[in-house]
């Protein structure tokens, strides 16, 4: 069987992105796209939403507007939220584990370029998969770069640039990110005195 340019380009390799048939798909990913932000029924959103991304649990919410190339190479766990103007550069596949959260203009970007120009030029282009596991919360204005994973029990900080691995049970910041320290036993129980209090100031 032939190997399609798709293939090519969601097992990683070079590929031609004026390929009739991938300008065909993002055409059609581009319609559900705008009528996923400017639909106001809840049902209708939904039934949209699912054929952009793939959520077993189909429970995901991502606030209008969002950006998407492909449709169906994001691959997302329970409870996942994304807040507004996010964007999904899924050339190739973005896979994100349980109770995810994405604060504003996170741009997850599986999307590359040749380095060199000559090659860049004559438009092929290449993909990288990126993987974020569970518990994990991305800050405003995150860029997430080609082929990075990101561990479990993570936080983002804002406006940075994910060019490497993170991993797990960590705080990372900065252009490029790095691991700024450890989430541990302290900070879970300072966290925990928090939730306490707010139970016994509120009754709730």
């Amino acid at each position: 069987m032939t190997e399609t340019e798709y293939d090519r380009m969601t097992a990683g390799k070079l590929y031609y992105s004026p390929d009739k048939d991938l300008v065909a798909r993002r055409a059609a990913t581009r319609k559900l796209v705008t009528a996923y932000n400017q639909t106001d029924d809840a049902a209708g959103q939904k039934a949209l939403l699912d054929q952009l991304i793939d959520c077993p649990s189909h429970d995901a919410y991502i606030e209008p507007t969002i950006r998407v190339d492909y449709a169906k190479n994001i691959h997302i766990g329970k409870q996942f939220y994304a807040n507004y103007d996010c964007i999904f550069l899924d050339v190739a596949p973005i896979t994100i584990g349980d109770n995810v959260m994405f604060a504003p203009r996170v741009g997850v970007y599986t999307a590359g370029h040749p380095i060199s120009y000559d090659v860049r030029e004559r438009d092929l282009e290449y993909g990288h998969p990126i993987t974020i596991g569970s518990h994990v919360w991305v800050g405003g204005d995150v860029t997430i770069c080609p082929g990075v994973t990101i561990g479990s029990d993570v936080v983002i900080g804002a406006e940075s640039v994910v060019t490497h691995d993170i991993p797990d049970h960590v705080i990372a910041v900065g252009n490029p990110a790095r691991v700024l320290r450890k989430i541990d036993d302290t900070t879970r129980a300072t966290w925990a005195a928090e939730e306490a209090a707010y139970h016994r100031e509120t009754g709730r």
